[in-house]
């Protein structure tokens, strides 16, 4: 290159003057513009000073009176149901049994409506794995009992915030309920009464008010579990953002007419699944911790224990499909080295078991603070701003949808339809979050003879009135299907086929409220869709969210590329590779109706039925309790040291007595309790804080060393209703030695689900070989009185927060115990007074 020109830098005196007024006057003008922009839309606070926490608004300060845009309330209900003995929601794992409780399960719920009471809309948000659909026709009726039309299943949306440590079994299909036994009566009414009774709460704290939107980014808050599939995109798609999950998360505060603050709603995509699957303790994960900082945070003078506050914080779900909480990554357990990055197996031959997501923690308790905190700090840095403020209508939009048939215009112009339910063979394969089932491996697009022999000759023979065509399988390409859960019918649907399509309006916020886990790229293309169409319909800067795993649970749906790879989001979207074609359509139609409030000219759909009462139920109830003799419920049986140190552990056991005798809503297992002037205890700290766990030990729940998974818990509940059981383990070994074959179909020795040959060859050659076996292992139905009584036993720990004064504490004990009549009668244990010493 050849030498750059000189340039003359003198200025003369005139022309620096110039420039210089020139330029004061330039920065001014831009300082000006700066600032209208940030007080205006809340991008900046010119007036935060010092600790962000010092900025909040005080709770008890009330301001003089301005008037409200809305009529707005607030309200919080516990929801933890049964926390012993019940299998846990979300990672479809026999084995994970709940023994205890760490954190409260709780349903938060907000309520807006227009200042005419003309029109409004109700938002739930339930520390669970996600909404069920009987959960919301059941809350529906309540609702319409006490408030006649007032809400309906067109203006109530319920939305979980898919938690994987809540307790299962409060569904409407079969498949979601396998690993539970079936429905699981205690959760279901827990959640239907606490979901109700939160609504009721908001409803009778409605007041004016003024609502506000605000956003900010969550630093390195999720990662995506599915790297691979999110690949399948098309590349200009993945350049028009920064990663491959979505970093933003957006907030709704509600402000009463008089400034004061009332409540928090914010949406973020990461998973419940800090807790991982060797989890046995009951908890709300990183939102629920989210939540509970929050809470205390905004407390008022006089509400001093967690779960009584009156202020309403929630950290609801969106597109968290492809998101996990576990920023470290997935790593092979067993060398430290990376998993196929495909498939998510290790070693030879791959499997999957060992290959799991970690973080950012050194353990699952340290990694959901982690991700809680994240959430909590980004939420506050929100809450501080000024937001966007909310002006205009109130609306909903609501539609029944038979989504196994739902058509579907292509790009091209071609129409095609949707499929009956399916679940690929990568759902077997789990993720890395909870890793899966036996050989089974994430993308695969081709089955095993073994598993389709298996699918073919037992699970359709059993629980098909129909068997599915070449059609339906041609449907679901590239998925193999594994279990043909449209046609699986016996003794009820496996899945839904009839969906909730729905969003709410508040002024320019519109809430997308899907039925499953949305992927990022899902999430980003229909919230795109709904913000264009909302923009010409006349809606002024609409704020587009998603709230995801609402109102009935379809499991995933992930964009027609995604689908293509066949990770286990893909193998799990269950109404084939036009799934999200068809929800992209039918909601984007109904934005008009939405936006111009003529919501009642869409047609209602077709509605599902409630077939609450058809369940079943094998789950075996709590027995009757017992001690040793000389010894009382509520007995310490190792008690703590006389001294602790922040940081550190107290520690006591009692005699005690299952929980399932009373769940303790709006209550507590446990207390922490200080000495206050060498006279009265003082309740410091109850079972649902971060610092307490409540475990509990019969000896016998939660102990198994066979391996269980979703596939062993489908042909438990095989053999529990149709008297069939399937030695899968059995069958593999022989499947791998070349020996496992049928000798004759089993299509002519099974009628309506019944052996109707067992002296048949086929019959005879697999139960000779120990594959099937008949009314094995049957448990018979007893009396109480015929319940052996159990003794179990409680232990109750305390870690000492590092900010605990110095003074005299105690552990009590609140339990209940039944006896073989039936009487639950109440008891207390505590443990000795120890000193808490701080430094």
């Amino acid at each position: 290159m050849g030498k750059k020109k000189e340039v003359d830098t003198f200025v003369s005196t005139p022309s620096l003057a110039f420039r210089f007024v020139f330029g004061f006057l330039f920065l001014a003008i831009l300082a000006g513009a700066c600032f209208f922009v940030g007080y205006e839309f809340g991008v900046m606070d010119i007036f935060s000073k010092g600790k962000l926490e010092d900025n909040l608004v005080d709770p008890d300060t009330v301001p003089e009176p301005t008037p409200g845009n809305y009529l707005i309330g607030v309200g919080r209900t516990d929801v933890t149901g049964p926390i012993v003995q019940v299998n846990m929601m979300g990672y479809a794992n026999p084995s994970q049994i709940a023994q205890g409780l760490h954190q409260r399960l709780y349903s938060r719920t907000f309520i807006v409506s227009d200042l005419q009471n003309k029109s409004r809309v109700v938002f739930v948000t339930v520390d669970n794995g996600m909404a069920s659909q009987i959960v919301k026709l059941e809350v529906i009726k309540k609702l319409q009992a006490k408030y006649g039309n007032t809400y309906n299943e067109r203006n109530v949306v319920i939305s979980g915030t898919h938690s994987h440590s809540g307790p299962a079994g409060y569904f409407q299909t079969l498949l979601i309920e396998v690993t539970s036994l079936g429905a699981v009566k205690e959760t279901t009414d827990t959640f239907i009464n606490g979901i109700f009774d939160s609504i009721v709460k908001a409803h009778s704290n409605m007041r004016e008010g003024k609502l506000f939107v605000g956003t900010d980014d969550v630093v390195e808050g999720n990662i995506n579990r599915s790297p691979s599939a999110y690949l399948h995109d098309p590349e200009g798609e993945r350049e028009k953002y920064n990663f491959n999950t979505e970093q933003e998360m957006t907030m709704l505060k509600f402000q009463a007419s008089n400034g004061q603050p009332i409540g928090a709603f914010t949406w973020f995509p990461v998973h419940g699944t800090s807790m991982n699957f060797s989890n046995h303790l009951i908890s709300s994960d990183n939102r629920g911790r989210a939540s509970a900082l929050f809470e205390k945070m905004m407390r008022k003078p006089g509400e001093e224990l967690s779960g009584n506050e009156s202020f309403v914080a929630a950290f609801a779900s969106a597109n968290l499909g492809d998101v996990s909480p576990r920023t470290k990554g997935p790593i092979c357990v067993d060398t430290g080295k990376s998993c196929d990055f495909a498939k998510s197996t290790c070693g030879v031959p791959p499997r999957v078991q060992k290959c799991n997501g970690f973080g950012p923690g050194v353990d699952m308790f340290d990694s959901t603070d982690i991700i809680a905190n994240r959430q909590f700090e980004t939420s506050k840095l929100i809450y501080n701003k000024t937001g966007v403020e909310l002006e205009g209508s109130v609306g909903w939009v609501h539609q029944y949808v038979d989504m196994s048939k739902a058509t579907v215009k292509l790009d091209d112009g071609t129409t095609v339809t949707t499929c009956k339910p399916g679940m690929g063979y990568s759902f077997a394969a789990g993720t890395t979050d909870g890793p899966g089932a036996f050989d089974f491996t994430q993308s695969m697009t081709e089955g095993t003879f073994l598993w389709d022999t298996v699918r073919d000759e037992i699970i359709v023979k059993v629980v098909c009135s129909t068997p599915p065509p070449t059609e339906y399988y041609d449907c679901h390409r590239p998925k193999p299907v594994l279990l043909p859960t449209g046609y699986m019918d016996k003794p009820y649907a496996w899945h839904p086929h009839i969906v909730d399509v729905q969003m709410l309006k508040i002024g320019q916020l519109i809430i997308i409220a899907v039925p499953g886990e949305f992927t990022t790229m899902a999430g980003r293309r229909i919230k795109d869709a709904i913000a264009k169409e909302a923009i010409r319909f006349g809606v002024h800067n609409p704020k587009v969210v998603l709230a995801g795993l609402s109102n009935v649970y379809t499991h995933y749906i992930t964009t027609p590329e995604e689908y293509e790879a066949q990770r286990y989001e893909g193998a799990s979207t269950i109404f084939g590779p036009h799934t999200f074609q068809a929800y992209y359509q039918t909601y984007s139609s109904l934005v008009g109706p939405l936006v111009t409030a003529k919501q009642d000219n869409v047609s209602r759909g077709p509605a599902p039925d409630n077939i609450l009462s058809e369940q079943i139920q094998l789950l075996p109830p709590p027995f009757p309790d017992r001690v040793p003799d000389g010894k009382n419920f509520g007995d310490v049986i190792t008690d703590v040291n006389s001294t602790y140190k922040p940081g550190e552990k107290a520690s006591v056991s009692f005699y005690g007595a299952n929980p399932r005798h009373n769940m303790k809503l709006e209550s507590t297992y446990l207390a922490v309790e200080q000495l206050v002037n060498k006279t009265t205890w003082k309740t410091v700290y109850v079972d649902t804080d971060w610092s307490t766990i409540f475990q509990w030990d019969d000896g016998v729940s939660g102990s198994n060393a066979v391996e269980r998974n979703v596939i062993t818990a489908i042909f438990d509940i095989i053999h529990s209703v149709f008297d069939i059981h399937f030695e899968y383990e059995k069958a593999m070994q022989l499947y791998d030695e070349g020996e496992f074959q049928l000798t004759e179909s089993l299509n002519d020795l099974i009628n309506d689900g019944v052996i109707i040959n067992r002296r048949s060859r086929a019959i005879q050659d697999l139960t000779r070989l120990g594959v099937l076996r008949f009314n094995a292992d049957k448990t018979n139905t007893l009396s109480l009185k015929e319940l052996p009584t159990v003794e179990s036993h409680v232990t109750i720990d305390w870690w000492v927060p590092d900010d605990q004064p110095s003074g005299t504490y105690r552990i009590t004990y609140y339990g209940d115990h039944k006896d073989q009549a039936g009487t639950v009668t109440s008891f207390v244990g505590h443990s000795s007074q120890f000193q808490v010493q701080a430094a």
